[in-house]
């Protein structure tokens, strides 16, 4: 079964590469992969990204996204294991996707028609077939999505669709980061206490009388932090604190 992508739902003159609407966390880039994950048919998908700088040698992949499934957990290290170096020198060289096939003889990973768009990694190292798709979008942009299965034959068209797809998760990750840095930078030192107390359950006057500040200057606190999180209102904005590890 080759597996072609569903574009029922395109107008003319529309591509399936839009840019997406912005996100809030990483929760929401779990549907997306989902999605990915179920036009192919996939078992499992995986997030990886390149730390480090300088040579090669001196960089890893980091899992930043998956669903392996906790009983699974070995199996995003015997990945790493068996392709993690090929994948980090791979990275530098070129942006071909790349596939290889698995342990046993019908866990295989073919693309007929794409062949000499892709590159071949060792086969049988790990028990399932798998593609990567590489995305380069600077130092700390660079990495893979992977999706793993059985089997998988992908045509041309899906391929190209999903490695398209892949660069936008690998931007909306790197956008989550540089919103999270941008909003630590912005967030004062009372902002942060203010939030804090009241992910604690604290309303504004126990806040007010545990930091000796008026109740109107402890909602202005609140306020200005829930600005600078984008967010629409105050569980919100601790929620985002939460999420973005500023308060616990």
């Amino acid at each position: 079964m080759r597996y072609q992508p569903d574009r029922t739902t395109d107008t003319p003159g529309e591509s399936r590469l839009t840019r997406s609407g912005r996100i809030s966390g990483r929760s929401d880039l779990f549907p997306k992969l989902v999605s990915m994950q179920k036009l192919i048919d996939a078992q499992h998908f995986a997030v990886y990204r390149l730390h480090g700088s300088g040579l090669p040698h001196k960089q890893r992949l980091v899992c930043e996204l998956d669903n392996w499934g906790s009983a699974n957990s070995v199996v995003g290290k015997s990945f790493i294991e068996a392709y993690g170096e090929a994948l980090i020198e791979h990275i530098d060289k070129s942006l071909l996707p790349l596939m290889w096939n698995g342990r046993d003889s019908d866990s295989t990973a073919e693309t007929p028609d794409f062949a000499a768009f892709t590159q071949r990694l060792k086969p049988h190292l790990v028990p399932f077939a798998g593609v990567a798709f590489p995305v380069r979008l600077g130092a700390v942009g660079n990495g893979y999505i992977v999706f793993t299965a059985k089997f998988m034959d992908l045509t041309s068209d899906i391929i190209v669709e999903l490695h398209g797809r892949s660069c936008q998760i690998m931007m909306e990750l790197l956008s989550l980061d540089e919103r999270r840095s941008q909003a630590a930078e912005a967030l004062s030192e009372r902002e942060i206490a203010c939030l804090q107390l009241a992910g604690d359950g604290r309303i504004s006057e126990e806040i007010a009388e545990k930091l000796g500040l008026s109740v109107h200057t402890v909602n202005a606190y609140l306020g200005s932090a829930t600005i600078k999180l984008d967010s629409v209102n105050r569980i919100q904005a601790i929620a985002k604190a939460i999420r973005f590890g500023y308060i616990s």
